[in-house]
């Protein structure tokens, strides 16, 4: 079932979102050739918890395999759900960040991809495509639209600058729980999925492949990577439908 929230609600949605967005922030800050994914998350968990909030992914999943920790950290080829560790980060690597937030019983998500020191000009290229591909998933989200049109609108792009949209991850409603319906693909035809309504709160994240689309999932049970070994990136925002319009919670 869809849940459209209220004025009150989305307050609430906004405010968890806000801490992902100075997370997010703040990690950005601190990306640098030399720095440990957990050096990362260390900092990332601090300081949601000292805006009093909970880190949402921690914890999270199945009872004998939850999710370790407040971030999720992918470098390169890594798509999504990747642990943070005491893997270094080095000079050309894409490190694509996730994070949730739990405040008041309710939850922000959003993502961004970085770089690590000076990027190949390709890889330059994937994070721009992805970046523009969410804005423009984002513009078709109003009242009265179709949610395929959010997805048709991402894959359009992808695929038009010659990369490839995740088709095994999706995004999702997000409110009262991390992951709520609708599915939001990043790929589909216009027309098609639920019709959208005021009041619903949307994690928009188009995962975008330099090669092919097709994933597959590491031992560890979390880590997502492409198929092929090309470089991923991730770019997420929560957003509200609010007079027929999208806002952006997650700025």
């Amino acid at each position: 079932m869809i849940l459209v929230k209220t004025k009150s609600e989305i307050d609430h949605i906004r405010e968890s979102s806000r801490i992902v967005a100075e997370v997010l922030d703040l990690v950005e800050t601190m990306v640098k050739p030399g720095i440990t994914t957990a050096e990362l998350n260390e900092a990332a968990e601090d300081h949601i918890r000292s805006r009093g909030g909970s880190p949402a992914f921690k914890g999270y999943g199945p009872r004998n395999n939850p999710f370790p920790a407040a971030l999720c950290t992918s470098v390169d080829s890594e798509v999504v759900h990747g642990i943070p560790g005491r893997r270094v980060l080095n000079e050309g690597e894409i490190l694509s960040v996730d994070v949730g937030v739990k405040k008041n019983g309710f939850y922000g998500d959003g993502a961004r991809s970085f770089r690590v020191g000076k990027l190949s000009p390709e890889k330059e290229r994937l994070l721009k495509v992805t970046r523009e591909a969410l804005n423009k998933g984002i513009e078709q989200a109003r009242a009265g639209n179709h949610v395929e049109d959010i997805s048709q609108a991402i894959q359009e792009h992808v695929e038009a600058n010659g990369f490839s949209v995740v088709r095994d991850l999706v995004g999702h409603g997000v409110g009262k729980k991390l992951h709520e319906e609708p599915s939001v693909p990043n790929f589909g035809r216009r027309g098609q999925g639920e019709v959208l309504k005021n009041g619903m709160t949307l994690a928009i994240e188009p995962m975008v492949n330099a090669g092919t689309w097709e994933v597959r999932f590491l031992s560890d049970g979390w880590t997502v990577v492409t198929l092929d070994g090309k470089a991923s990136a991730h770019f997420e925002h929560t957003v509200a439908i609010v007079n027929g319009n999208p806002e952006i919670l997650t700025r």
